[in-house]
């Protein structure tokens, strides 16, 4: 079963990003892509593990389909995110994506060694911005196989 095939709920995407101007980017290409998506975000990696572990504020939350993890965030950077995520029993097998504006070489080494799905980084350009995120989101929404029973993942 692919992303989208057979599916009566939209994914859940978490997105770990502090600048108000790429969370707006990212939501709006998410939009036009017309994908069925549930967007959510939150802008530091101590919020993330909050959400993912469902504490506080996030009880309720749905688990995420996939991850979109930027690396320079406030109070717990992305690479501590991801590495507590692949530490977690129940989490290490959400995919995670960096979505970041770092090119350092030690950065995706780095990223990969701590079992990321993919290192992306951020065009500069806006409508490349855009379809960078428009073919995450195609891919990972009508490409990708998931479990049928989210609560087993």
């Amino acid at each position: 079963m692919t992303a989208t095939e057979g599916r009566s709920t939209p994914t859940e995407v978490l997105l770990v990003e502090d600048s108000p101007g790429d969370v707006r980017l990212t939501r709006e290409a998410f939009r036009a892509a017309t994908l069925p998506i549930n967007l959510h975000e939150v802008a530091d990696g101590v919020e993330a593990m909050a959400f993912l572990r469902k504490e506080g504020a996030y009880a309720g939350v749905p688990r995420p389909d996939f991850i979109l993890l930027d690396l320079n965030l406030p109070k717990m950077d992305g690479r501590e995110v991801l590495a507590h995520i692949k530490e977690e029993e129940g989490l290490r097998s959400i995919p995670t994506i960096i979505l970041t504006t770092s090119n350092a070489e030690a950065d995706i080494v780095r990223s990969y060694q701590l079992q990321a799905s993919a290192y992306l980084t951020k065009p500069v350009q806006l409508a490349a911005f855009e379809s960078l995120i428009e073919s995450v989101g195609t891919f990972w929404l009508t490409n990708v196989r998931y479990p049928h029973n989210r609560q087993d993942r």
